[in-house]
């Protein structure tokens, strides 16, 4: 029995002297890589497509798509340069064979995920019932700092391919970062307020808005810096979304409809008759160019004043920027037809009277 076990161990010891032949070793990881990234290439295009089908969305083969090539190569590269490191013995020769296969793989993962990224994104941009931030306008924004933070991490992760040490560098990079933020704090507060109102949407390209100094405009621009308005005389102001975010805005133009109601008062005589006046206030409205039949115009009386009824008409207009001649239109038409109608608007007057006259000398 034990002359028969002996006998097996030096067979066996026969048949295994070829894996501690390096050749060998090398022929062997080589078809063992190609064998697990031909087994990954299966499993992205037969077996994870057969759970992606159940999903409501494409998002998820999108994304696969990208990721197939890296994990393909990444176990490729892996193995070949496993394979080589048997036969090569020149620890120079190594750390340059394992540093252009790390930089490969990097270089390959940077791209996958940047796709990724930017496939993601979009997908968060067309569900816009769920994820309120991501919209069209900021979308160039979020890929922007997406690609940053990806291809950020990707150099410093190509630097460690090398073996060179980032400390140094990173700690200069901190305290250089504490003095530009510090030089340039109103530079970084615009840029961060320019980001929240990308993102919150107060106003939009259009809009027509009231800023807080008192300035009535359309916007013509949002930039991450500052956004342009320009106003009714033609003239652009440029105003810094670090100020617009840290004040009042007034957008004329939100809401459900961009339509908006004029109020202009009117004061009459004591003594008139009241129907005469609304009818008269009611036809001015009509006749005005300007108003809109509906919701049509009302007419108030809002209070006693010191010198006479102060009535209020209210009318809407189709946008923010007709006010001026809406107004304007129908002050002149209320005007004419209250002359017409004998209806008179109090002024200030001053009565002066003469208790004697000196007498002559």
């Amino acid at each position: 029995m034990l002359k028969w076990i002996q006998t097996s161990l030096e067979h066996f010891s026969i048949q295994t002297e070829w894996l501690d032949n390096r050749i060998w070793q090398a022929i062997l990881i080589v078809v063992l890589s190609l064998v697990l990234a031909g087994i990954s290439r299966v499993l992205f295009n037969r077996i994870l497509p057969l759970f992606t089908r159940r999903t409501r969305s494409n998002l998820d083969d999108q994304i696969f798509g990208h990721l197939q090539s890296p994990v393909f190569f990444t176990v490729l590269l892996l193995g070949l340069s496993w394979s080589a490191s048997r036969l090569i013995s020149s620890p120079s020769t190594l750390f340059l064979l394992f540093g252009i296969t790390k930089t490969l793989l990097v270089l390959l993962w940077v791209l996958g995920i940047g796709r990724s990224s930017h496939v993601l994104l979009q997908w968060l941009q067309s569900q816009q019932e769920r994820f309120h931030v991501v919209r069209a306008r900021t979308l160039p924004l979020f890929d922007i700092l997406a690609k940053t933070i990806i291809y950020g991490g990707g150099l410093y992760f190509l630097f460690l391919s090398w073996d060179i040490d980032l400390t140094a560098w990173l700690a200069s990079a901190g305290i250089l970062g504490i003095a530009i933020g510090f030089a340039a704090k109103d530079s970084l507060s615009n840029l961060f307020a320019g980001i929240f109102i990308l993102a919150d949407a107060p106003y939009k390209i259009g809009d027509y808005v009231i800023l807080g100094q008192g300035e009535r405009g359309h916007v013509v621009d949002i930039g991450v810096r500052s956004t342009r308005i320009m106003t009714r005389d033609e003239i652009q102001i440029i105003v810094p979304n670090g100020l617009i975010a840290a004040s009042k805005i007034i957008n004329e133009s939100a809401g459900p409809f961009e339509r908006e109601r004029i109020r202009v008062t009117i004061p009459v005589a004591y003594g008139v008759d009241l129907q005469l006046v609304r009818k008269t206030l009611e036809q001015s409205a009509a006749d005005c160019q300007w108003i809109l039949e509906a919701p049509e115009p009302r007419v108030r009386l809002r209070e006693f004043g010191d010198s006479g009824l102060i009535f209020q008409l209210m009318g809407w207009i189709e946008r923010p920027a007709l006010r001026g001649r809406a107004i304007d239109d129908l002050l002149n038409t209320i005007y004419i037809r209250f002359a017409e109608q004998k209806v008179e608007i109090p002024y200030t007057k001053q009565d002066i009277y003469v208790k004697e006259f000196p007498a002559n000398p």
